[in-house]
């Protein structure tokens, strides 16, 4: 008799000690901000080269999981660069700033791997071109430019507590060069910009 009551009272005992965490889920929403690097390939396409510079932005997202195992992510993302080009005509260099807005669908993991809770997205979205006034980073005429952009990559979120987390991202965003509506400029081009970011992530 007291061996059966020991042992009911251990499992009594390890269920109140295991339920927590078997009932225990995530918020279901959560918002990021991260630091990104923009990295984007060169090309050389219709007789035009065009060079890139590598930048430094800001990644801000919003997450919903609607279950264990998917989510969808709202992103807004903002950097600057400067696009040279050389061309038959000559050269030519647009500064503009670049605003990426995305949706994608999230694929995570229900629970932690070695302590992380990795992820996977894909999606599509815009990155805007904006050019501006900065001397001698203008070509005369160049307009706003929206291109439509395939975005996917995968990351990770590091817990602090159920509410608070690190992340490290990694995306890839898949467009068409911008011409800026100037067809000396129209490589029909496309390109590949890399986007590693890390942040700070809440959930609520």
């Amino acid at each position: 008799m007291t061996r059966l009551k020991m042992l009911i009272a251990g499992l009594f005992t390890a269920l109140l000690l295991t339920t927590p965490s078997l009932a225990q889920e995530l918020p279901p929403n959560e918002v990021s901000a991260q630091g990104t690097g923009f990295f984007t390939e060169d090309s050389d396409n219709n007789g035009i080269t065009r060079h890139t510079t590598d930048s430094g932005g800001l990644l801000v997202s919003y997450r919903n999981r609607f279950s264990r195992l998917f989510g969808v992510d709202l992103s807004y993302g903002y950097t600057r660069n400067t696009q040279s080009d050389f061309t038959p005509a000559g050269a030519s260099r647009v500064q503009s700033d670049v605003h990426q807005t995305t949706a994608a669908l999230v694929a995570h993991t229900p629970g932690r791997v070695f302590g992380l809770r990795p992820f996977a997205l894909s999606g599509a979205g815009a990155l805007t071109f904006n050019p501006i006034n900065n001397f001698g980073g203008i070509a005369i005429g160049a307009d706003t430019q929206a291109r439509a952009a395939f975005v996917y990559g995968g990351g990770a979120d590091y817990d602090i507590n159920d509410n608070f987390a690190l992340s490290l991202e990694y995306r890839g965003l898949v467009y068409k060069r911008a011409d800026f509506g100037l067809a000396a400029l129209n490589s029909d081009a496309v390109t590949h910009a890399a986007q590693p970011s890390a942040g700070f992530v809440v959930r609520f």
